[in-house]
């Protein structure tokens, strides 16, 4: 079985090297990588929790939430960027990373809800709705992933990350486009192809669940596909989170 997810591919290709030396141990399933999934999920809720807490309680802890919120950059990237290279790593490389985006969601998630309150739910809800229609999409066929499909969705992804870079780049130097900050009709179109990309993301995501399952990889590809589909669901609440508070103002 060969997958073009970026998050997944390299992990498949060195997990498919180890397959016969680990035989006879525990092997990667549906039902597995679903348990850690939910695992990875309850740690980001923990984390966001705590660091939501924080905020609120700031003149009595001292604790800023953007120290909070460097700290789970800086400790995310880390972790992800080791499940990646190091995929046997995943037991608890993912379970870091899971907590580090947690401190870097709730925190965020906080300051945003600050001056749009009610805003935190809706971006909740909204991202379990994506998930769901999406998995209900996927597991009847009603969109089926081909090649042609898993190509345009890769090469999309591609581009979006091209233009995060270019984006980064330019503030850097102070030439953001405006845009990026409000709530013009070019921003909340160029907000909403990335959340649809972000979608289509979750469908490459249980592909890749569905039909690595049952191929003899070793356990802790269940922790490893699990970090996957958390990196999407984390990158569709942020983008989600981005357009609510562009239709606030």
């Amino acid at each position: 079985m060969r997958t073009n997810n970026p998050v997944f591919s390299r992990a498949f290709n060195k997990a498919g090297q180890q397959q016969h030396a680990l035989a006879g141990t525990k092997t990667m399933s549906v039902s597995g990588t679903i348990d850690k999934a939910v695992i990875l999920f309850f740690i980001v809720l923990i984390g966001a929790t705590y660091a939501w807490n924080q905020f609120h309680a700031f003149d009595e802890t001292g604790v800023s939430p953007g120290s909070l919120m460097t700290i789970g950059l800086v400790v995310g990237i880390i972790a992800a960027l080791a499940t990646i290279f190091k995929p046997h790593w995943a037991p608890i490389s993912s379970v870091i990373y899971a907590g580090a985006e947690g401190l870097l969601l709730g925190s965020l998630t906080a300051m945003v809800n600050a001056y749009a309150p009610g805003i935190a739910i809706q971006a909740v809800l909204l991202t379990l709705g994506v998930l769901f229609t999406m998995l209900a999409l996927y597991r009847f066929r009603i969109i089926r992933v081909t090649e042609k499909l898993r190509g345009g969705i890769i090469s999309a992804t591609g581009g979006i990350f091209i233009f995060y870079l270019i984006m980064m780049v330019m503030s850097m130097f102070g030439a953001q486009p405006a845009f990026m900050t409000n709530s013009s009709p070019l921003g909340i179109g160029i907000s909403l192809l990335i959340i649809g990309v972000a979608a289509f993301n979750l469908l490459l995501d249980f592909d890749f669940i569905e039909n690595a399952s049952g191929k003899g990889l070793p356990g802790y590809m269940n922790w490893f596909a699990a970090f996957g589909l958390m990196v999407t669901l984390i990158w569709l609440y942020i983008e989600i989170l981005n357009l609510l508070s562009r239709l606030r103002e």
